[in-house]
C-alpha cells in the first residue's frame, strides 16, 4: 500500500497546474462524501439505539460522565 501511495504522489508532482488543481478538487469532494456517509451511518445506529432504548440524554454533569463510562 505504501509504494502505491509513493507512486501515487510522484505521478501527481509531474502533472501540471491546472491538473494538480483538478485532482485537489476531486479528493476534496470524495472526502466530502466519505464523512456524509459517515454522519449518515451514525444517525441511523443512533436511531436504533434511541428505538432499543439505550440512549440517555441530561444536562447533569455527572450522569453524562456515566453515560461516557458505560
Amino acid at each position: 500500500m505504501r509504494m502505491d501511495f509513493e507512486k501515487i504522489v510522484n505521478e501527481i508532482k509531474k502533472l501540471q497546474l491546472e491538473e494538480k488543481e483538478e485532482i485537489k478538487t476531486l479528493i476534496e469532494k470524495y472526502i466530502i462524501e466519505e464523512r456524509r456517509g459517515e454522519i449518515q451511518s451514525n444517525y441511523k445506529k443512533s436511531k436504533k439505539e434511541a428505538k432499543k432504548g439505550k440512549l440517555g440524554f441530561s444536562s447533569d454533569i455527572a450522569e453524562l460522565k456515566k453515560f461516557i463510562e458505560r
